[in-house]
């Protein structure tokens, strides 16, 4: 590649960067059907191969969409509400104990005066927000219906979605033809290699990890409601939801559910049994459904796949928390590939570089570079 075409190229990929940049305000539908549409692929792909038309498919797989929404919304919010007015009721118990148990615990332990805590500041602030709402519904729409543009945004993303991710789900394999086909002749292979190894890892990683999530929520929301707690769905809701971050789930959870024993049962039973739950959450999540769900599709260390995380969340925000891993993940196959580039170049192998001498001025003998080894299997 010369020069002017490395020129070109870099002012084609910062001319898109801008044109994404312009138009981010309305890009968020586009991408929630781009997402539901690169999910379903693989289940209109498998209806294909069972001699139905991609049409159909497409419809098939977008109607089984449209019911799992519907269904979860269905289930999932009545539930969350009447776990959160649950929540609210019990403010006064968990103000209670915070002020007559936690604050004289960290003033005897850690000497922090009990001036630094306005437990009734906090409890008025959260019964404002939550207490006084007559459901979750309702403190959608009444957020939404503040300002005539954000209502006029929010009905155009609830038809939008569903729409673009029909026409995607139906068109997914011509829109990858156009792409493939206007890729540069000679970087082609490199780019499709490139390109299958990244579908094969991100869309294994999404899935899988959906599904953890998904298994770890339900698991945690029961066990918990069977220990006796009364906000314990939510708790196992909220830790099996943000369990993609590694223990960041479990330490939500437990902290959470220690605080809810203890405000609500008073005694060491209670407590045995909310640790054995967790302990058994963790075995599952660790020897079971990732090993299963998810394997070594990514390979990133725990601590960097915080970072990434953290770091996405502080670029990007919520947006950023969401699509860390996803984007962590096309980082490593890149990552992978230019290594493998290192390795087979001279720069590696030490070709062209000057000898070492000794002051006699005889040169030092070196061993021999060690060929290049492959890369490890994704």
């Amino acid at each position: 590649m010369t020069n002017l075409q490395r020129w070109q190229w870099l002012l084609i990929v910062a001319a898109i960067g801008w044109l994404v940049w312009l138009l981010s305000p309305i890009l968020m539908p586009f991408m929630l059907a781009g997402v539901f549409a690169y999910l379903g692929d693989p289940l209109v792909d498998r209806l294909e191969r069972l001699r139905l038309g991609r049409g159909l498919a497409a419809s098939i797989v977008f109607l089984v969409m449209l019911l799992v929404l519907a269904l979860v919304l269905v289930l999932l919010v009545p539930l969350v509400q009447r776990q959160i007015m649950r929540f609210v009721a019990a403010l006064p118990a968990y103000a209670e104990w915070f002020t007559h148990v936690a604050v004289p615990w960290l003033e005897q332990k850690l000497h922090i005066p009990a001036s630094e805590f306005d437990v009734t500041t906090l409890i008025a602030r959260v019964r404002e927000h939550l207490g006084t709402v007559g459901g979750i519904a309702a403190t959608l729409l009444g957020y939404a219906t503040r300002s005539g543009l954000a209502l006029v945004g929010v009905a155009v993303a609830v038809v939008l979605v569903p729409v673009v991710t029909f026409y995607l789900l139906r068109d997914w394999d011509q829109l990858v033809a156009h792409v493939d086909g206007l890729l540069p002749r000679g970087a082609q292979p490199t780019i499709r290699r490139l390109a299958r190894e990244t579908d094969s890892v991100l869309g294994a990683f999404v899935r899988g990890q959906l599904l953890v999530m998904l298994g770890l929520a339900i698991f945690y929301a029961l066990a918990l409601k069977l220990v006796g707690l009364d906000v314990g769905p939510l708790i196992g809701m909220i830790a099996g939801l943000v369990s993609f971050v590694p223990y960041l789930g479990f330490i939500i959870g437990i902290v959470a559910s220690i605080i809810a024993v203890l405000v609500q049962f008073h005694d060491a039973y209670h407590l045995i049994l909310v640790l054995v739950v967790f302990g058994i959450g963790n075995l599952l999540e660790s020897y079971v459904l990732v090993p299963k769900l998810v394997g070594d599709r990514i390979g990133l260390h725990p601590v960097a796949v915080i970072f990434a995380v953290l770091a996405f969340g502080e670029l990007f925000g919520f947006i950023g928390v969401l699509l860390a891993l996803p984007l962590a993940s096309i980082a490593m196959v890149l990552l992978r590939f230019l290594r493998e580039r290192y390795q087979a170049s001279p720069l590696y192998a030490g070709a062209g570089l000057p000898k070492i001498v000794t002051k006699s001025g005889q040169p030092v003998e070196q061993a021999p570079p060690e060929p290049p080894q492959p890369p490890p299997e994704p």
